[in-house]
């Protein structure tokens, strides 16, 4: 049985998710930081182990033979993937577990463990602030940049498969909304713990 709860974040690059949990690190309580495993090179200051498992593709093609990831996908021509085994690992701590991944990873974790997730779709406000935001890291080229702006578009649409938005307009307020969310993850209750409840309910 899992004591944890799954909470996943979405939204655009450039939509300042990570800043927004080191913002909230201290309130949300013990959580795991779901590592994602990927086939793209690492950027400039990014550790193996620490932002990503960095892998090549036919190591990531070989785990995904064996069906060792909780979800995968192919995003800006790279694979990215969830591994199963540190996120059980952290369930069963009664961790919350918390993934940073797209659309297509939030829908597969859904169809797998809906009974324990919940999701928020972090965003700018605006399209015109999100490319702001996005030169202004200079970290990517002209043509990654207008490739994000481009699926930006596309994955706002998605935003009302989510149970939360939240709007990230300055650090302060996102991350306060960011609490109130992850408190009410760990109040989701598996199936099994409804179960479990009801027989004892009824005695």
């Amino acid at each position: 049985m899992h004591k944890g709860a799954i909470l996943v974040l979405s939204g655009p690059s450039g939509a300042g998710k990570s800043t927004i949990i080191n913002a909230a690190s201290d309130e949300i309580g013990e959580y795991y930081f779901s590592i994602s495993t990927t086939t793209r090179d690492p950027r400039m200051g990014e550790q193996d182990g620490v932002d990503y498992f960095f892998v090549s593709k036919e190591e990531f093609e070989e785990d995904i033979k064996a069906g060792n990831f909780l979800e995968y996908a192919q995003v800006h021509g790279n694979y990215y993937g969830t591994s199963l085994k540190p996120v059980n690992k952290a369930l069963e701590q009664g961790k919350l577990v918390i993934f940073d991944i797209d659309i297509q990873g939030h829908r597969l974790v859904r169809a797998k463990m809906d009974d324990i997730t919940t999701s928020a779709f972090i965003t700018p406000p605006t399209l015109k602030e999100l490319e702001a935001r996005l030169r202004a890291r200079c970290t990517d080229d002209e043509e990654v940049i207008l490739r994000r702006i481009s699926n930006a578009k596309e994955e706002i649409r998605a935003v009302g498969e989510y149970d939360f938005t939240i709007i990230n307009d300055t650090v302060e307020e996102a991350a306060q909304k960011f609490i109130i969310v992850a408190k009410a993850a760990r109040l989701k209750q598996s199936r099994e713990d409804e179960e479990k409840f009801i027989q004892r309910w009824l005695g």
